[in-house]
């Protein structure tokens, strides 16, 4: 182990101009579904995709994703074809207008892009008990999701769209794919390059819904409380809860 003063370094905050790049690719990213291009994508970026997804933080160090990189035209159709069953069973949970907006919606792009990947999670991979997973089982999946948004955010810097495929049920996944048991599949990402993204999420667009503002879901010092509320603790008065 190095010693503790070796393996730091001084830090400051970026300049302005990258500043802006960094928030220009968090808020021009996007769910990409019909805007890929045919052109594959070069080894050495996908390489550099990975990279950035593989330098996300994960609890206790344990670095629980893996990526499957899918080219196969025939894998893919096979994974197209378990999406179209499973949203099906999807849009029958929607009623009257509902359902049909959400037949109406293009909700992934596995066979038009480029390349699939299938990030997945391995909640074993540090053993039973794991550095700030012993409390929140979970944590391992969060940290595969840190991983996605890195990958995200960095396609969006190379002129690479990524779509999120959510719907589907894992077992068709893990059998098409040969994933073990154990194995959580966190996500289905559709990649390649576009040349032309929405200004604003497609699903605000085309009305499914709109973004929420901020405000209202920011709370300060306690569930609900907005920041113009006067702080108070509650103690035991006379056997019941009341303010300070």
């Amino acid at each position: 182990m190095r010693p503790i003063d070796d393996a730091v370094c001084p830090a400051s905050s970026f300049s302005a101009a990258e500043r802006e790049a960094v928030y220009h690719a968090i808020t021009t990213r996007r769910d990409v579904r019909s805007q890929f291009l045919p052109d594959s994508l070069p080894d050495d970026l996908v390489t550099r995709l990975l990279t950035a997804a593989h330098h996300a933080p994960s609890v206790g160090f344990m670095q629980p994703w893996n990526f499957i990189l899918v080219k196969s035209a025939e894998v893919r159709a096979q994974v197209r074809d378990a999406f179209a069953r499973a949203n099906e069973e999807a849009a029958l949970m929607f009623t009257g207008e509902r359902r049909q907006a959400y037949r109406s919606l293009k909700l992934e792009g596995i066979v038009e892009a480029a390349l699939g990947i299938c990030v997945t999670c391995d909640p074993t991979r540090s053993g039973s008990v794991v550095l700030g997973r012993t409390h929140n089982p979970r944590m391992d999946s969060y940290s595969t999701v840190c991983a996605i948004q890195n990958l995200w955010l960095a396609a969006r810097a190379e002129g690479v769209g990524i779509g999120w495929v959510s719907i589907f049920r894992e077992g068709d996944l893990k059998e098409i794919l040969g994933i073990p048991d154990h194995i959580e599949v966190v996500a289905w990402l559709c990649a390649g390059f576009v040349d032309r993204l929405y200004d604003q999420p497609e699903l605000a667009v085309k009305g499914w819904r709109q973004r929420m503002p901020l405000e209202d879901l920011v709370f300060h010092d306690g569930w609900g409380r907005s920041d113009r509320e006067p702080v108070t603790t509650a103690v035991e008065v006379g056997g019941r809860m009341s303010p300070d």
